[in-house]
């Protein structure tokens, strides 16, 4: 092949030339979209509806320190700090498993009937998740409003990743009814 004779044709140098621009176009269009992908916060919400009045919801899921008394995946609660009712408790949250998940109440507001927590240290596939689970007053008794934000660790997909948090979250919604009867 005659390499400078496939150059004096515009028409060979302009096809090469496309092409190189098209493969570069291409790679730094798949780096620009990779690096915000990875960075971007993933968002999971789930809700319940419950005959209970919402104190009496409330009452059942507003202590951070014994979430086994009414979430099914869930073995045992050690505070390593505070009281499960106050901004800067730490507990340790131990799955039927074995799995251990360190997590920190950021606020806890009674009167809203609502605490925020987020995960210090965790096997998920979670990293800088942050957790809310409200209970509202509705005419037919109450619903419980479970959400979170979050990143996903490398090697995990965002699906996967959201089907596990939202696995967990309708577990313990699904299992209120039955803790409420």
């Amino acid at each position: 092949m005659n390499f400078k004779a496939q150059h004096r044709s515009g028409d060979s140098t302009s096809s090469t030339k496309r092409a190189a621009q098209a493969v570069g176009l291409g790679a730094l269009m798949a780096c620009a979209v990779a690096v915000p992908a990875a960075e971007r916060s993933v968002s999971v919400i789930e809700t319940v509806q419950l005959a209970a009045t919402a104190s009496r919801t409330w009452g059942a899921i507003k202590d951070f320190g014994s979430w086994q008394s009414w979430h099914p995946a869930f073995a045992s609660t050690q505070m390593l700090q505070g009281d499960g009712h106050s901004q800067g408790a730490v507990r340790v949250l131990v799955t039927k498993d074995g799995a251990k998940f360190t997590e920190e109440l950021v606020a806890f507001d009674a009167a809203a009937r609502s605490y925020e927590y987020r995960i210090l240290e965790s096997p998920a596939p979670v990293m800088d998740y942050v957790s809310t689970i409200q209970v509202k007053e509705t005419p037919a008794g109450s619903t419980v409003v479970w959400s979170s934000h979050f990143n996903v660790k490398p090697g995990t997909s965002e699906a996967d990743a959201k089907k596990l948090i939202s696995g967990v979250y309708r577990a313990g919604l699904d299992n209120l009814s039955s803790v409420l009867k």
